[in-house]
């Protein structure tokens, strides 16, 4: 089968570039419920024309309904979903279980792409996927070449893996960053890239987390995968075009063109990289820059007085936009070209291999010899990438509707559906019935400006009577006039309410007994243990199987160097876990455990509940990034028993980059704490086998609130960060009595999210 190049959209014009320049589907938003929500995005006109004109071409096109969804936002969830039938679009691209649900039972015509917020990074998070209906998962990008093989072998589902653009810190769907620190969320589409800032760490200040940009290049075609995705819903259509040129002409076999990559890199790029693809990769952040940088043309030979001097790699022009980094400083100083001298002579553009010299303008820094150049926009450029495009509503989309017509001698009558119009006249009989037909239809084929465009026609007249064609046009005006597009509309599924068991239980969650020592058993109703590769399941045997929940991490690299362990504690008879992935349920049996979803699966509306009971579940955990009202609404209305974790120190983000200075061959990949800080707030980053997480100084605790939103089971959290026995009895003591612990913050439960 070929493979598919799958080209970003974040307008309508990024979307007709990528069709002309060789796009086989382009991935887009709509004006609600897309994880790129600053973009401009698509109407349902323009969706309408756009999805007309790709289908018209033999192109598919994808929405991209990808954010978590709040309880009182599922009614404009369904007018979107609506949206996207009555468009046609090929599927649905989304991360929250309860818009799978929905869509599942509710419009099951639409097809299910599990987005990359739903943090597929190993094949049993794919298996378990599509086991609920997903027709194609979009990998992590974390995963090197092997891991994407193994995933792109599973039968009878579709892969699709990201091969340039934007990269994340974190995988995706699991970062809390920008939610917890502004109420920005990601998982809502939000991002305000706090990764991206200076922070100052053990190396000085610098952008510990800001990642340079994927760039695959001809390395795609090693690629088994069903679709090569392009990052860049914010991105230009200039931009789209020259990336989808690029790939277009590698996926051809006409290899990967220099010149076109240097376009890619005048227009926007970050440095390239290959992320993981080849295996771990230090060398994947930007520590001393963060933004656009351009294309590297040269160095600085002589600055002053006025004018730069350097040795040009590539032409340069009147009106280019030129970078020059300055050790220290976060931001390049750019300007543009404005005057040009080649030889000791003003021209407009001097080529590749010239020593020229270019006019600075007022209030430039001071330059030093050796300083890097970069052309950071280029005019020529800007003209090079022009497309085609239909005319407006050349290619709208009309539902088609089936029509009766009935000729009575003193009557026109039409009817589709429920639908009725009536023309009155005195009608004789016809010389050529053949034609009278032709007539008819004729008339009902003409749509012009209405919402429909004919079906199937089917004329009753019994008497073979002319109809002048005058009349034949008003019966269709009138009928075509009263019609409503032909869609259903959909409905959400119902859900069943749980009852609540009174009075609520407490749980504690850990990952070193230690830590917990100083509390009574008799006070704890669970205790949730987070298992990792080098558990010794011998420290689980001091306490009782009927108190004892184990849990499984959310990313997990190595499932098959984490089975053994699994399979041995279920065959102990451990029967009570909890998943923070979809991973969990491909390695867990599926009858005879009590299964707990955790938080990062994300429980933010009824209907992703209503899901997850059906995936097994007993008991799910509400999300750390929710607000306050919502929290409260789904005690009210939860089809399952919900826990509240009302203390803990969530991870902001979880990833696959190494934080730590140090060479590969230098690094234990021991477990080690850095300390850093930013704008006065203060964070630790821990780094153990090649993994880095960071946390918050401050833990969240929502213990006062709690009492209010009335969950099943109350949980605090004493996990990764080094708590002592005496500090975890002085914060369970407080949080039993609903009492905030001090020094700690309450997230997004009193702003909107």
């Amino acid at each position: 089968m070929k493979t598919e190049l799958l080209a970003p959209a974040g307008d309508i014009e990024a979307g007709y570039a990528a069709l002309y320049y060789g796009a086989d589907a382009v991935y887009l938003g709509l004006q609600q419920f897309s994880a790129r929500a600053t973009a401009t995005n698509f109407s349902e006109d323009n969706l309408n024309e756009f999805v007309g004109y790709a289908h018209h071409l033999g192109r598919k096109v994808y929405a991209a309904i990808n954010t978590l969804v709040q309880e009182d936002e599922l009614p404009d969830l369904l007018k979107t979903l609506d949206i996207c039938l009555r468009c046609k679009v090929d599927a649905v691209i989304l991360q929250d279980l309860g818009v799978a649900r929905i869509i599942r039972e509710s419009y099951p015509e639409l097809e299910m792409h599990a987005s990359t917020q739903m943090a597929v990074h190993n094949k049993e998070g794919a298996l378990a996927l599509q086991k609920q209906g997903f027709s194609r998962v979009v990998v992590a990008r974390e995963l090197t070449l092997n891991e994407i093989k193994e995933i792109a072998a599973i039968p009878g589902l579709e892969t699709e893996a990201f091969v340039h653009g934007a990269l994340c810190y974190s995988y995706s769907g699991v970062c809390l960053f920008s939610s917890l620190e502004t109420g920005r969320s990601a998982n809502r589409g939000k991002c305000l890239y706090p990764c991206r800032s200076n922070f100052k760490g053990e190396a000085g200040e610098k952008h510990y987390f800001s990642m340079k940009d994927m760039a695959l290049q001809e390395d795609i075609l090693k690629m088994p995968v069903t679709s090569l995705k392009i990052e860049g819903r914010k991105k230009t259509a200039l931009y789209v075009a020259a990336v989808t040129d690029y790939y277009r002409r590698i996926l051809d076999g006409k290899g990967a063109d220099e010149n076109r990559a240097e376009h890619i890199k005048q227009i926007f790029s970050r440095p390239w990289c290959k992320f993981h693809f080849r295996g771990k990769d230090k060398g994947v952040i930007e520590r001393e820059f963060v933004g656009h940088r351009g294309l590297l043309i040269g160095k600085v030979e002589q600055a002053g007085k006025g004018r730069l001097t350097f040795h040009a790699k590539h032409k340069v022009a009147r009106y280019d936009g030129l970078q020059i980094e300055i050790p220290g400083v976060e931001k390049p100083f750019g300007f543009s070209v404005q005057r040009l001298r080649l030889n000791g002579q003003n021209v407009f553009e001097a080529p590749a291999g010239e020593v020229i010299s270019v006019d600075l303008p007022p209030q430039t820094p001071k330059l030093e010899k050796g300083w890097e150049i970069y052309l950071a926009s280029a005019t020529e450029v800007k003209g090079a990438y022009d497309y085609a495009k239909p005319k407006p509503g050349e290619y709208r989309q009309k539902p088609k509707v089936d029509v009766v017509v009935e000729v009575l001698p003193e009557q026109l009558i039409a009817r589709s559906g429920e639908v009725e119009a009536q023309v009155a006249g005195v009608f004789a009989p016809a010389q050529n019935v053949v034609k009278v037909e032709e007539a008819v239809r004729q008339a009902f084929a003409k749509s012009g400006d209405a919402a429909v465009v004919l079906g199937n026609l089917e004329l009753h007249n019994p008497d073979g009577l002319f109809v002048p064609a005058s009349l034949l046009n008003d019966l269709r005006r009138q009928l075509y006039a009263q019609m409503v597009v032909g869609y259903k509309t959909g409905e959400l599924p119902a859900t069943e309410k749980n009852g609540r068991a009174m009075p609520a239980k407490w749980i504690v969650k850990t990952d070193d007994l230690s830590k917990i020592a100083g509390i009574s058993l008799d006070e704890i109703d669970e205790i949730v243990y987070l298992l990792n590769e080098q558990t010794d399941a011998n420290v689980l045997k001091k306490l009782p199987k009927n108190k004892l929940r184990l849990a499984l991490p959310a990313v997990c690299r190595r499932v098959d160097a984490f089975k053994p362990l699994i399979n041995s504690l279920v065959a102990q008879g451990y029967k009570k876990w909890e998943i923070g992935n979809y991973w969990g349920l491909s390695v867990l049996p599926e009858k005879g455990i009590d299964l707990s979803f955790d938080a990062p699966l994300y429980m933010m509306n009824t209907q992703a509940m209503a899901m997850a009971k059906e995936m097994n579940a007993s008991r799910v955990t509400l999300s750390v990034e929710d607000r306050f009202e919502n929290l409260r609404k789904l005690a009210e209305e939860a089809s399952l028993p919900l826990v509240m974790a009302v203390y803990q120190d969530p991870a902001l983000f979880t990833s696959a980059a190494c934080i730590r200075s140090n060479a590969c061959k230098d690094c234990s990949r021991g477990e080690k704490w850095l300390s850093l800080s930013k704008d006065g707030q203060k964070y630790q980053a821990l780094s153990r086998d090649c993994q880095t997480m960071l946390f918050a100084g401050q833990a969240l605790c929502f213990a006062k609130e709690a009492a209010e939103v009335k969950a099943d089971f109350y949980r605090a959290d004493f996990v990764y960060k080094p708590y002592t026995a005496e500090q975890a009895v002085q914060i369970w003591n407080k949080l039993r009595r609903f009492e905030d612990v001090e020094n700690t913050r309450n997230g997004n439960l009193h702003r909107s999210l």
